[in-house]
């Protein structure tokens, strides 16, 4: 349910420009597109100034931070899987592959509400979806085929359908309440886009928050799963529970107070890092105001 994308995403500008910088050959910047309209930093990709194709700018890898429990030896287990993949298994398969497991998670969610059984498939969907997430950034980076903004952006897009799908499954199952369920998906989108904007803006990808990342994640949904095989209720102070409702709480918690604890400490750096210029206007009237020698 968490980002983990294999790709590396932009650099941070130098200079306020869209997400995307677009270069123009020097001998048509500033010329009139065929359409006679001014052409626009922010045109598509494959948009054309007269013979000249519009490209964008290189990217720059951006810093990629995980310090979760699993982190060092899920890198080498997936780069040895990666070297050893027959030709036929490639990054894009393997991010269909990731969907797709993730998709039938949440079907096989709502089926568990009348066959409890389902939830051994949920279980196995959770580890395919975790090899299909994870190996296909390492597989391309092992081939040299990485194709960064492409693979930033089309990992980010199935993570958020998948995890929607998750999440769904999840509420019609009758394990976990509706609103449980919303929390915890919203909670995850409340990160998500600040990581993206925080990779974006400062530079680093952030893949943990303390020990635990999306692998240790995955673990304890599995864990909550096998504890739904033997009764999806507990019993706490005295008060009868659902146990996803208790779990699902607690998680969509923590990841609204991880989301503000960011949030604030990101807008603070960036604060330092671009204070308030003095505004030209102000600088002018200041030197208008000096006294002539």
């Amino acid at each position: 349910m968490t980002s983990l994308s294999p790709a590396i995403p932009p650099s941070v500008p130098s200079s306020p420009m869209p997400p995307l910088p677009l270069v123009v050959a020097p001998a048509i910047a500033g010329r009139a597109t065929t359409s006679g309209a001014p052409s626009s930093p922010t045109a598509p990709l494959s948009a054309r100034v007269g013979s000249n194709e519009v490209r964008p700018a290189p990217l720059s890898p951006a810093t990629r931070l995980n310090h979760s429990l699993t982190a060092a030896g899920e890198k080498r287990l997936l780069e040895a899987l990666a070297r050893r993949a027959p030709a036929w298994v490639t990054s894009d398969g393997l991010t269909i592959f990731g969907l797709a497991a993730q998709i039938a998670a949440g079907a096989f969610y709502a089926l568990a509400s009348r066959h409890p059984a389902a939830l051994l498939a949920v279980i196995a969907c959770i580890a395919f979806n975790w090899l299909g997430d994870s190996l296909d950034g390492t597989l391309a980076r092992v081939r040299r085929q990485g194709r960064p903004r492409f693979g930033f952006y089309v990992d980010h897009v199935v993570d958020l359908l998948g995890s929607a799908a998750l999440m769904i499954g999840l509420a019609l199952s009758g394990f976990v309440h509706p609103a449980v369920a919303a929390a915890m998906l919203l909670g995850f989108l409340l990160l998500a886009a600040e990581s993206y904007l925080a990779t974006y803006t400062l530079g680093r990808f952030q893949l943990s928050t303390g020990p635990f990342g999306p692998t240790e994640l995955r673990l304890l949904l599995i864990a909550g799963n096998l504890a739904l095989l033997h009764g999806p209720w507990v019993h706490l102070f005295g008060h009868r529970l659902l146990l996803f409702d208790l779990g699902g709480g607690i998680a969509a918690l923590s990841m609204l107070v991880t989301f503000v604890v960011l949030g604030a400490r990101h807008t603070a750096e960036l604060y330092r890092l671009e204070p308030i210029p003095e505004a030209p206007v102000a600088r002018a009237a200041g030197q208008a105001k000096e006294p002539r020698a």
